[in-house]
């Protein structure tokens, strides 16, 4: 009996199934989660699901949201192994800068999980933010923190913080997805860390409304 269907006889069906889903879209993507693969595989029959989740759209939601907060983890990760030493404003660019290296690390290390991360998402365009069962998702929550910070210590203003995160998060992600489904997943990977860093160095030029060059990194 697989280490899942033990946890399931311990109570814990709905835990087991988006384990197993997260296992199969790590590295198959969203199109790996198939319901009656997925109950097999936990050792139960695809009825026994339907107790925990409406349909196979709401057991691919579910993962969903471990891929996003294993994106939020990376990028966290990322932004804390930053340099203590350098004066806040440069800190908080930094900070933008690790959280867009931190994106595009983690779709070409995680492919599968990339895709399914935002394959869905609450219909709130209204609100222009990014939400799963009416929560902002992790990844977009720490962008938009980010962009908030270096307001507060002087490196965006004001005026350029409203929907920043979209430009951001537009350049970065365009450029990850075609890191990894692109022409550029058969480039080596110096060239295509030296082309993120360009992309990222760009989308914090664009936001600020000033020139790109060099800045003090930590």
């Amino acid at each position: 009996m697989s280490s899942l269907a033990r946890t399931y006889h311990h109570g814990d069906l709905r835990h087991a199934l988006i384990a197993e889903a997260s296992r199969r879209a790590r590295t198959g993507g969203p199109a790996a989660i198939s319901l009656r693969e997925v109950t097999r595989a936990v050792g139960v029959s695809p009825n026994a699901a339907y107790r925990h989740f409406a349909d196979r759209d709401d057991l691919v939601r579910a993962a969903a949201a471990e891929a996003q907060m294993a994106l939020a983890l990376a990028i966290s990760a990322r932004v804390a192994a930053a340099s203590t030493d350098l004066p806040p404003a440069a800190a908080s660019i930094e900070r933008l800068r690790r959280v867009g290296l931190a994106y595009i690390d983690f779709a070409r290390a995680e492919r599968g999980w990339f895709e399914l991360a935002f394959a869905t998402q609450d219909p709130n365009p209204s609100e222009g933010i990014v939400t799963l069962d009416d929560e902002v998702v992790a990844p977009f929550q720490l962008l938009m923190d980010t962009l908030d910070a270096m307001v507060a210590c002087g490196a965006l203003t004001a005026e350029r913080r409203p929907l920043a995160e979209w430009s951001c998060w537009s350049a970065v992600h365009g450029f990850a997805d075609i890191a990894v489904h692109g022409p550029l997943q058969w480039q080596p990977s110096e060239v295509v860390d030296a082309l993120a860093a360009s992309v990222v160095e760009a989308a914090i030029a664009g936001v600020r409304g000033t020139p790109e060059q060099p800045v003090e990194r930590g």
